[in-house]
């Protein structure tokens, strides 16, 4: 029942931040550990909460997330861990082939990279808006990667982020947990 009452009382962050735990429990308790790919699916499902609470601006990013997430999900029917998709593309040569598995996985890594580069900056601003924490987020991880015609589009749907308070309330926090996630 306590446990019942503990995923009840869970926020999306503190879901995510604990299946991230968990993972890198797993990983560093054993050099030779291979991650489970739907261990690593499971995790990263998470995560697109996220991506949602952010609104419009985030709406592409969330959903390439999603499909690329859904694709390893399906992958891992076939395969048992992240170094066997890997591996398979690497014999197959399809490593950097749009829809590979490797690629995709590469993608959602890059995901995960916005979002925390994103929490990151949130935490370090008192700032009322998220437009620069999001914009400086987006410099770091995919403006590299992206098209002019992209990053234009991007820098305008900034303007329709939520301030602090509404993702706050959209997240289901208070800023109490968030403060230890990032203090780590």
């Amino acid at each position: 029942m306590a446990q019942e009452e503990e995923s009840v009382k869970a926020t999306p962050l503190a879901a995510m931040a604990e299946a991230f735990e968990e993972l890198s429990k797993l990983v560093k308790s054993c050099p030779s550990y291979h991650l489970r790919l739907i261990t690593f699916c499971d995790a990263c499902s998470l995560v697109s909460v996220l991506f949602g609470c952010l609104g419009i601006a985030f709406k592409f990013a969330e959903l390439e997330y999603v499909s690329k997430v859904r694709d390893l999900l399906e992958a891992s029917k076939t395969y048992d861990t992240l170094e066997d998709i890997i591996d398979r593309d690497i014999e197959s040569n399809t490593v950097r082939s749009a829809g590979s598995h490797s690629r995709n996985l590469r993608r959602v890594r890059q995901g995960l990279d916005l979002i925390r580069a994103l929490f990151e900056q949130f935490l370090s601003s008192d700032d009322f808006s998220l437009r620069e924490a999001a914009s400086t987020a987006y410099s770091q991880v995919c403006a590299p990667y992206h098209t002019w015609a992209v990053r234009t589009a991007v820098s305008a749907g900034m303007y329709a982020l939520p301030v602090r308070d509404q993702l706050l309330v959209r997240l289901n926090e208070n800023g109490e947990f968030m403060i230890p996630l990032y203090t780590k």
